[in-house]
């Protein structure tokens, strides 16, 4: 039933999408045509270009858009300025424009990457057909600028004032469906199912957390008063993400047969369980959250026969776990009431981005050799649909090199643009030549687009159709008064699809991602999080590393995709690495405190600085591995010995017998050997 319910909002929203897109596309070429414009196209595929389901996300593209128009405007004007005639100078100015632009895009995320992307190819569109003519540069500039813009304006007003759907509003659903999905995921966990049985869940939720974290920036663009609420949402993601490292931690503590500890779990178990039925009011979770924090307070000063020390460990993570989960709802409950403050005290969560420089120094060469290539071709034969081509590339290359996969969004690219083909050459061709008139327009066009704008709501869909939408109107070249000219229409249809065709040959000759050596460097970028946590002197900021982690992790999923026969042990070592972190982090905070004893401080900076050494030297050899494994686990012995009564010392104790758990179930953290396993 709740399947049923949600495909038939689903259709309505995407139906209320491809309406209002096509409103807006119509709107922005009747303006275009009624001040005159020069390709009154662009003013329409810049509406279906932008257009996104919520609001946020049209603004936000559409502002970004526009700012990377504009400076890939200047751009062209500045580069045609200084190299004048010279054709190879402009070449290589371009080029390494294009190249720069594709490096910040590479750095960057949606929307920001998408406008540095089009600075790039912007001053490719603009400068390339006007070589040669300069008198024509400014005017080119300010006819795209022009154009963009009023799709921009139409787009953006259609999507938020016609039948919105609100970038808050899906922000909230969004982080009302990831507590669900977490009190899911956690009753799961301590009821003891088996961790294989939880991978699904627990990379679902790191996808849909990484989601809420790209929301969040257009919520905050939607409107002025929701600029406050940044820190209500970056403190709700951040101990989302807190909350999911702990339950994983706590996954790896051997469970307790104590009776008590089992009656504890169950008490949260019921909590979960209800929580992940149905949210609605938040007060009642935070009096049942409170509640179950007082048993472990009072739990906490009892005296355990049977491990005591693993006992105190896992009611200090419940602890942390109920923390986190209370702090969750506390943002909820603000960004729900569009409250300014959050209850409580606790310091706002650090979100971190991974950013690859490696893999975008490679999108950025791969766009250079691209760019000079095709321009090169084109100042040698001068023609016109060479341009073209060199204009496709320069996209091509440059928007889809950031992706996970550049090579099959290329092709969907290239598949929605040749569908594209035969529908634009029936229309423009054969029909609108003799039904003249914006009237017979509408009822030729409108009927293809809108079942193209539907599809774009679709995520499994959206870039076939997009790129079908886009091409359709491409191809089309809407004007006034419509003439049959099939030569033209032939000649620039095949310089589009070679141009693409051509991309994806640079994909996959220049400089091709290998999802194995991809999967390699994220490993190991996971691995140096880890010695720079073993050795840096000051306490590590565990929310940093936590959201840096994660997102590193769900650009990890995607390449395993691509691999054949992808490991589940290169995910489980992943996972494995947070709840590494997060135990030495805790470590570290323990040797950071003042008067902490030497018999505490000593071994775990001796266990610390061999689990660095042994990563940095990827250390394969099983002895090594084990003996310190075995010294890992005697000096948290020794530890839990003269100094048992110290809770700094029972948790170091702990904190340091998982250590030794977590790398003799995951040995390959420190081996490495990635790209050999697969």
């Amino acid at each position: 039933m709740y399947r049923q319910l949600h495909n038939i909002i689903h259709r309505r929203t995407a139906w209320v999408f491809a309406l209002r897109t096509n409103a807006a596309a119509l709107i922005a070429l009747v303006i275009a045509f009624a001040l005159n414009l020069q390709q009154p196209q662009w003013a329409m595929m810049t509406v279906f270009i932008v257009s996104q389901p919520i609001a946020g996300m049209v603004i936000s593209k559409g502002l970004f858009r526009l700012t990377g128009t504009l400076v890939g405007a200047i751009a062209a004007i500045a580069i045609t300025a200084a190299t004048r005639d010279a054709q190879w100078a402009f070449v290589a100015t371009i080029a390494f424009w294009v190249a720069a632009c594709t490096f910040a895009a590479s750095m960057l995320r949606n929307p920001e990457s998408y406008g540095a992307a089009l600075a790039g190819y912007t001053a490719v569109i603009i400068a390339l057909p006007a070589f040669g003519q300069p008198q024509l540069l400014s005017e080119f500039a300010i006819a795209r600028c022009t154009e963009i813009m009023l799709g921009i304006i139409c787009a953006g007003i259609a999507s938020r004032f016609f039948l919105p759907q609100l970038a808050r509003a899906a922000l909230v659903d969004g982080l009302e469906k990831c507590i669900s999905d977490l009190a899911r995921y956690t009753s799961a966990a301590l009821s003891g199912t088996d961790p294989g049985q939880l991978k699904g869940g627990q990379r679902k939720l790191i996808a849909d957390m990484q989601a809420l974290s790209a929301m969040r920036a257009h919520a905050r663009l939607e409107a002025p008063s929701l600029i406050t609420h940044g820190r209500q949402s970056r403190h709700t993601i951040g101990n989302l993400m807190s909350c999911l490292s702990i339950v994983n931690v706590l996954i790896a503590h051997p469970a307790s047969p104590d009776s008590t500890w089992r009656y504890l779990r169950a008490s949260l178990k019921e909590v979960l369980d209800a929580m992940a039925g149905e949210l609605g009011t938040l007060e009642q979770w935070f009096a049942r959250i409170e509640m179950i924090e007082g048993k472990i307070n009072a739990l906490r000063a009892k005296t355990w026969d049977s491990d005591p020390i693993g006992m105190m460990a896992r009611l200090t993570l419940l602890g942390e776990f109920l923390e986190s989960l209370k702090a969750t709802l506390q943002g909820l409950h603000a960004l729900r009431s569009r409250s300014q403050t959050i209850k409580g005290d606790r310091k706002s969560p650090t979100l971190v981005i991974y950013r690859d420089s490696r893999m975008a120094s490679i999108n950025a060469v791969r766009a250079a050799i691209a760019t000079t290539l095709m321009t090169s071709y084109w100042m040698a034969t001068k023609h016109a649909d060479a341009a073209a081509a060199a204009i496709i590339v320069a996209v091509v290359c440059s928007l889809f090199a950031s992706m996970p996969n550049p090579l099959q969004t290329s092709f969907g690219f290239f598949k929605g643009t040749l569908i594209a083909v035969p529908f634009a050459f029936v229309v423009s061709q054969l029909v609108l030549p003799h039904f003249p008139g914006l009237f017979w327009f509408s009822v030729f066009v409108i009927p293809i687009l809108v079942p193209a704008a539907f599809l774009m709501a679709d995520q499994r869909r959206v870039g076939p159709a997009t790129a079908f939408a886009i091409n359709f109107i491409v191809f089309l070249k809407p004007h006034e008064t419509m003439v049959f000219a099939p030569r033209m229409f032939i000649e620039s249809s095949l310089s589009v699809l070679g141009g693409i065709l051509i991309g994806l040959v640079v994909f996959l000759v220049v400089l091709p991602r290998r999802p194995h050596a991809a999967v390699s460097g994220m490993m190991q970028a996971l691995r140096t999080d880890i010695v720079r946590l073993c050795r840096r002197d000051r306490v590590p900021n565990a929310s940093a590393f936590e959201s840096l982690a994660y997102d590193r992790i769900n650009q990890l999923t995607p390449q395993l995709r691509n691999m054949k026969g992808p490991d589940e042990r290169i995910m489980d070592d992943a996972l494995a690495s947070i709840t590494l972190g997060l135990e030495i982090i805790r470590l570290r905070q323990i040797l950071g405190q003042e008067g902490t004893d030497a018999a505490i401080s000593g071994p775990v900076s001796k266990s610390l600085s061999e689990l660095a050494r042994m990563i940095s030297l990827r250390a394969e050899d099983d002895r090594s591995i084990t003996s310190f494994i075995a010294a890992t686990r005697s000096r948290a012995a020794e530890i839990s010995g003269p100094a048992a009564a110290s809770p700094s010392a029972s948790q170091a104790s702990a904190s340091m017998r998982l250590l030794a758990i977590l790398i003799e179930d995951h040995p390959t953290l420190v081996s490495g050997g990635d790209a050999r396993s697969t």
